[in-house]
């Protein structure tokens, strides 16, 4: 999430009303993940063993819950909470916008475009030409659609990120001050739901086609042309490159890549990144004709088993 303008370091810190380390007018001019950092944002750690990833990364301001040295060309903000205080960061530069009509003012409607009855439309969000938007679709604040793009009916675009940290008064959600992207020529079928980055982008490519009841985790950059059917559940920060094609009831785990050209068949668990170019399947994932082998294999072992007998 990139700020409107530039913020000093002292003028965050009294946001959230903490410490810092560094100029004063040390420049801030976003606040992300640590996947997408860049210079110039904040990045937040709560917990030693990412220390040093943080204090490593582009983010130039570290949001950290102990004072530590300081990397040269970067400047600290001492919390007793980062989790919380990053929460409050949310809140102050993306607050949530009450709407009450079904079409907010601020949205921007291409030429062309048909939106059917009962469908949500939030503030900022921008459609561009020639789209069919059907029934019940409910589109979140911010986010942004091209041209030629059909949403079917129940379809979902912008819901929270699915991120907690647990406490023990129970679970505190990370606010979610993304955005959904989608491309143009993209598919959506009924009922899919589309989770928008904490404070990036999920991203729809160019002509992909999605099935219905699908759900896209929040920060998860999906490429051009890629089909995905029915069932599928992707993770948050997952990126599929082009042209991948996912059968149906597949799962993914967070933070993997699936290559280029994949071919992932139906009920598979991605539990690692995978190469572009081949075909996968199965629970832990492998190749699909190494898989098969194995589940030929297995099928030989009780004629095993009376032969030993």
């Amino acid at each position: 999430m990139k700020f409107q303008k530039v913020y000093s370091l002292e003028a965050i810190a009294n946001i959230i009303g903490c410490e810092y380390v560094g100029d004063k007018d040390f420049p801030v001019t976003g606040m992300n993940e640590i996947h997408v950092v860049e210079s110039g944002d904040i990045v937040f750690v709560d917990h030693p063993k990412y220390y040093d990833k943080a204090l490593n990364s582009a983010a130039t301001v570290v949001l950290i819950n102990k004072n530590v040295a300081c990397p040269d060309g970067k400047a600290l903000l001492i919390s007793e909470d980062p989790f919380r205080d990053f929460n409050k960061l949310t809140n102050y530069f993306k607050p949530f916008q009450f709407s009450n009509v079904s079409i907010a003012a601020s949205a921007s409607i291409g030429e062309g475009t048909v939106i059917q009855s009962n469908t949500f439309i939030g503030n900022h969000v921008v459609i561009g030409k020639n789209c069919l938007i059907h029934s019940n679709v409910s589109i979140y604040d911010y986010t942004v659609i091209g041209d030629n793009v059909m949403i079917h009916a129940g379809t979902v675009l912008g819901a929270d990120a699915f991120y907690y940290k647990k406490r023990p008064e129970g679970y505190d959600q990370l606010l979610s001050g993304g955005r959904v992207v989608i491309k143009d020529n993209v598919g959506i079928g009924a009922l899919c739901t589309i989770d928008k980055g904490v404070t990036g982008d999920t991203t729809i490519g160019e002509g992909t086609k999605i099935d219905n009841q699908v759900h896209v985790g929040h920060d998860t950059v999906i490429g051009k042309n890629c089909l995905i059917a029915s069932q599928t559940g992707i993770a948050g920060c997952v990126i599929i490159e082009d042209e991948v094609t996912i059968w149906g009831q597949v799962g993914t785990t967070s933070g993997i890549t699936i290559g280029a050209k994949a071919v992932i068949l139906g009920q598979t668990g991605v539990t690692k990144s995978v190469e572009g170019g081949k075909s996968y399947f199965g629970t832990p994932i492998e190749e699909s004709r190494e898989k098969l082998k194995q589940l030929a294999n297995i099928k030989k072992i009780p004629e095993i088993l009376n032969k030993l007998k």
